[in-house]
């Protein structure tokens, strides 16, 4: 009995050391960072489509004049040639397996391919991560053709020339730089989740802050590294440029010229600083997605409305040497894209757990698909084969 009891004790000593330890472990935590991230690291668990639900945000609103494609179903040739690739063998199955919820096939101003799977219908509402990178460099286009930011080529500190007296070596990073990945800015991704940086860029509660007093350079221009660090630093320079907030600009520029159908939303950092989470949040539906894609698809012409300047769809998107990867891949103004055979290119935007707007302008589609999951062993960049494929097949019939 006197072994149990003293079993007992010491069971109950290494159970309250180890509180104390974490305790303490937290107390710290919480005395380095803000106690809102220390909560949300320990909380919110892993990233999915449904995070819109746990941030606050700031509504867009749908248009009063929503823009309707027209419908030209085309389901048995679509289904023909995506099954014609080894990988699928029924279209259908391969979707719902997948974890998708929407994908859309469209060709100029027709759809000829719409289906939604795994509970999810046309006004089911995703966060699209990274695809909303393209959103921010589009803004960008669209500050400098309304006069308010010079050109890409602006040193950053001159829009946000606090970042000077931190370190003088922000005065070489240029606006170009970000949208290229290749700024140079520290960016290191760990085990450890309170200092690992994309988890700080996800869920840290004062971006503001983030970006202007924690980022730190670790090396010259030059260099691609991907970086959600960037597209806060975009989004200071627009609200700076604009006197708006970065969801104000979209909706006056992009949202309501679009014609949306539904409304929307970009998430928030906290309710308290109210700044977009440049890198990940903004929210929208699967057709409205695809009308920013048919946007860059017609060259920034939209219902003989200039909406983007033709000049500025081209810089953003045509490879060059700059922008080069591999002998397949290029990014560019925050567009990922592929090579084509036939010396043209594919282009999309493309967000975590497999979320796509994919535009190949050589056969006039874009193609759409939002998921819970890329349910794929090569993730996303075997989702951008599959769709290159489909346009190569699509083109020859």
């Amino acid at each position: 009995m006197k072994t149990l009891v003293k079993l007992g004790k010491i069971i109950l000593w290494v159970a309250v050391s180890l509180a104390g330890i974490i305790g303490l472990f937290l107390l710290v935590m919480c005395i380095i960072f803000p106690p809102e991230f220390v909560l949300r690291c320990l909380f919110s668990g892993a990233e999915t489509v449904y995070d819109y639900k746990i941030f606050p945000e700031r509504k867009l609103e749908a248009s009063k004049n929503p823009y309707t494609y027209k419908s030209q179903p085309d389901e048995a040739r679509v289904k023909a040639i995506f099954e014609a690739n080894p990988k699928i063998k029924n279209l259908e199955t391969f979707l719902t397996d997948t974890g998708t919820q929407a994908f859309i096939v469209i060709q100029d101003d027709a759809i000829l391919y719409e289906q939604y799977f795994n509970g999810a219908q046309r006004d089911t509402l995703v966060t699209s991560f990274s695809t909303a990178k393209s959103f921010d460099s589009t803004l960008i286009g669209l500050a400098i053709e309304d006069g308010l930011i010079r050109s890409v080529d602006d040193p950053i500190t001159d829009y946000l020339p606090e970042l000077v007296e931190r370190d003088p070596r922000f005065q070489q990073i240029t606006l170009s730089n970000l949208m290229m990945m290749a700024s140079g800015i520290r960016y290191v991704e760990t085990d450890i989740p309170f200092f690992d940086d994309g988890n700080r860029t996800y869920r840290f509660p004062d971006m503001r802050r983030l970006a202007l007093k924690m980022t730190k350079i670790a090396a010259l221009p030059g260099e691609f590294v991907y970086n959600p660090y960037n597209p806060l630093l975009i989004g200071l320079v627009l609200e700076r440029v604009t006197g708006k907030t970065v969801t104000q600009y979209l909706q006056e520029k992009l949202w309501t010229p679009l014609g949306m159908e539904y409304g929307g939303s970009w998430s928030l950092d906290s309710d308290k600083t109210g700044y977009e989470k440049m890198e990940s949040g903004l929210n929208a539906r699967a057709i409205d997605f695809a009308k920013f894609g048919s946007l860059f698809l017609k060259q920034g012409n939209w219902n003989g409305v200039q909406v983007i300047p033709a000049e500025w769809v081209a810089e953003a998107t045509t490879p060059d040497e700059t922008a080069k990867l591999d002998d397949k891949v290029y990014y560019k103004y925050f567009w990922w894209g592929l090579y084509r055979e036939d010396q043209g290119y594919d282009y999309f935007a493309w967000g975590n757990l497999g979320q796509f707007i994919y535009i190949s302008p050589t056969h006039h589609l874009v193609i759409v698909r939002n998921g819970e999951r890329y349910g794929l062993e090569g993730e996303g960049i075997e989702w951008a084969e599959i769709f290159y494929q489909f346009a190569n097949d699509f083109g020859k019939k």
